[in-house]
C-alpha cells in the first residue's frame, strides 16, 4: 500500500463528495490533523484503517488499494512529492516546493522534467565506485526486508556442523580443520600468499592455502570463508552486484559456522529473559571478534528475539564502512541513496566512543534523533586500516532487554540538518574562513575506478604463478 497514492485518492474522493477534512476525520474517529497527515502520504495505514476510510467514502476496499495513481493533477503531485522526498533532491539543499493550487500542472511537469534530467546525469556520470554503491544500496534493502536473516545459509551451516559431529558452542580451530577435511581439502600455511588475496583454493589438488600469520584477525575466518565459498559454489562475479552478494553470503555462512544458530539462540534467549543482552557476552561465549558477534546478533535479533536493530562500522574519521538497519534509524545518504562513505553525526555513539579514554569497556548512550530515541552500544576495534567503531543499537522501546540500559549519557542529534554538526558556528566561520587551508588526505581508492581484469580486483597472474609453484609434484611412474 503506497501511502502517497492512497492519500491522494482519499483526498480526491473526499473532494468529489464535498466532504471537509473535519467531516471525514470525525467519520473515522480521527483528528483532522491526523487525516491531513494520511492525505499527504506521510503515514502508512493498517488494512483496518483503509477499510474504515473506504466505508466513510462509500467505495469498496479495492478502490482505495488500486496501485495506479489517480489521473491528472493527483498523479503529478504524487510524482513531485516522491521526487522531493528522494535522496537526490535532499542533496541539493533546496526547500521542498509546497503543492498549492496556484502551482500549475505545466510548472509541476517542468520541475519533474528537470529532476529527471538531474537523475539521468547522475546515473550517466557515475563511475565504477558509484555502481558499487548502488549495488550495495540494493543489497542493503534486501537485507532489511529479510531482517538480515537467511534461513538457507543457516541450514547449510547446520548440515556442515552435523557432518563433523559438532555439538554446539564455539567452533574450535581443530573442528574447522576437520570441516575442511570433510569437504576434501588439506590446509597449507605459506609465507608467499599473493597480497591481493586472503586465501587461495586449489580445487584440482584439494588444497587451501592460508597465510602463516594473520595479525589482528581470527585465524578461522579466512579458512571458513574459503570453505563457505566452495560450499556455495558461486561462479566468479561478473559485476559489483554479484561480487557484493557473494561476499555477504560467504561472510554470513562463515559467521553461522563460528556462532551456530541453535547454540546462539539459546544463549540469547536466556540473556533476554535476564534482561542482560550483550554483544560482548556473545563475543566471549563463542570466542569471536566483536564485529563478528555484532553481525551475528543482527542476524538473529529480529528473527528470534523480535528486536529490530541497526549496525554500524565507522572509521575514526567518521566515515561509514558498513551499515545495516531494520529499526528505521535514519542513516546519512548521498544522492544515490548510498550510506557507505557518509559521515556519521558527531553526537552518535559511533563517533562519541572515539572521545573516550577507556577502550576496553563498551560504551553506551541514548541519542534523541529526529525519528525517535535510540540506545546504542559501541566498541573500538583496531586493524591494518586504522581504528573502527562497531556499534549495535535499537529503539528506546527495546532497550529494556539490554545490559547497559542504565547509562546516563544522553545526547541530541538533529542530523541530517546541517546545523547539527556539519556547519561551523558564525563565530568560528568569521574567525577562520579566510585563513584556514587544510591539506586533504587523498583516498587511494578515489582514482581506482575499476579493478583491473576482474571485479574482484585479484591479481590473477600472481595467483596462477603461486599455484604453479605450490602444485604437488606427481609421483614417479
Amino acid at each position: 500500500m503506497d501511502p502517497l497514492i492512497i492519500g491522494r485518492r482519499i483526498r480526491q474522493l473526499r473532494a468529489e463528495r464535498g466532504l471537509t477534512l473535519e467531516t471525514l476525520a470525525a467519520a473515522i474517529d480521527r483528528a483532522p490533523s491526523q487525516l491531513s497527515v494520511i492525505e499527504n502520504g506521510r503515514r502508512e495505514l493498517k488494512l483496518s484503517e483503509v477499510q474504515k476510510l473506504a466505508d466513510a467514502l462509500g467505495v469498496d476496499l479495492d478502490t482505495l488499494l488500486d496501485a495506479e495513481p489517480p489521473a491528472g493533477r493527483a498523479a503529478l503531485e504524487i510524482a513531485l512529492e516522491r521526487a522531493q522526498r528522494g535522496p537526490l533532491f535532499a542533496s541539493l539543499g533546496l526547500a521542498p516546493l509546497p503543492l498549492r493550487k496556484t502551482l500549475s500542472d505545466d510548472a509541476i511537469a517542468t520541475i519533474l522534467a528537470l529532476h529527471g534530467e538531474l537523475e539521468r546525469l547522475h546515473t550517466e556520470r557515475a563511475a565504477t565506485p558509484e555502481e558499487a554503491r548502488r549495488a550495495n544500496t540494493e543489497l542493503r534493502k534486501e537485507q532489511r526486508a529479510k531482517n538480515n536473516y537467511y534461513p538457507e545459509l543457516e541450514r547449510a551451516a547446520r548440515e556442515l556442523l552435523t557432518a563433523v559431529a559438532h555439538r554446539g558452542g564455539p567452533l574450535s580451530q581443530r573442528t574447522s580443520a576437520e570441516l575442511a577435511a570433510h569437504l576434501g581439502f588439506t590446509l597449507h600455511y605459506v609465507h608467499d600468499l599473493p597480497s591481493s588475496t586472503r586465501s587461495v583454493t586449489d580445487r584440482k589438488n584439494g588444497r587451501i592455502y592460508l597465510p602463516v600469520r594473520q595479525p589482528g584477525t581470527d585465524p578461522r575466518s579466512a579458512l571458513l570463508q574459503a570453505l563457505a565459498a566452495h560450499v556455495l559454489g558461486r561462479p566468479e562475479p561478473q559485476d559489483y552486484g554479484e561480487l557484493l552478494r557473494q561476499r555477504v553470503e560467504t561472510n554470513y555462512l562463515a559467521g553461522a559456522l563460528m556462532v551456530p544458530e541453535a547454540s546462539a539462540v539459546r544463549f540469547l534467549d536466556e540473556a533476554k529473559r535476564a534482561r542482560e543482552l550483550s554483544v560482548e557476552d556473545l563475543r566471549d561465549a563463542f570466542a569471536v571478534s566483536y564485529e563478528t558477534a555484532a553481525h551475528r546478533f543482527t542476524n538473529l535479533a529480529t528473527e528470534h528475539l523480535g528486536i529490530p536493530v541497526h549496525f554500524l562500522k565507522v572509521h575514526s574519521s567518521g566515515a561509514i564502512s558498513k551499515a545495516y538497519e531494520n529499526d528505521d534509524v535514519l542513516f546519512p545518504t548521498d544522492a544515490l541513496g548510498s550510506v557507505e562513505g557518509q559521515q556519521v553525526c558527531r553526537f552518535w555513539s559511533a563517533r562519541q566512543v572515539f572521545e573516550r579514554d577507556d577502550r576496553l569497556s563498551p560504551y553506551q548512550q541514548y541519542t534523541d534523533k529526529p525519528v525517535g530515541t535510540y540506545w546504542c552500544t559501541s566498541k573500538i576495534e583496531s586493524g591494518s586500516n586504522g581504528d573502527f567503531s562497531v556499534s549495535v543499537g535499537t529503539k528506546f522501546a527495546h532497550v529494556k532487554w539490554f545490559r547497559g540500559r542504565d547509562t546516563e549519557v544522553r545526547l541530541t542529534s538533529k542530523c541530517p540538518d546541517p546545523a547539527c554538526c556539519r556547519t561551523p558556528s558564525e563565530q568560528l566561520a568569521e574567525a577562520w574562513a579566510a585563513d584556514a587551508w587544510p591539506a586533504a588526505r587523498l583516498n587511494s581508492s578515489l582514482l581506482a575506478a575499476m579493478p583491473s581484469g576482474t571485479f574482484t580486483g585479484v591479481d590473477r597472474v600472481a595467483v596462477y604463478e603461486f599455484l604453479e609453484s605450490h602444485t604437488p609434484s606427481l609421483d614417479p611412474v
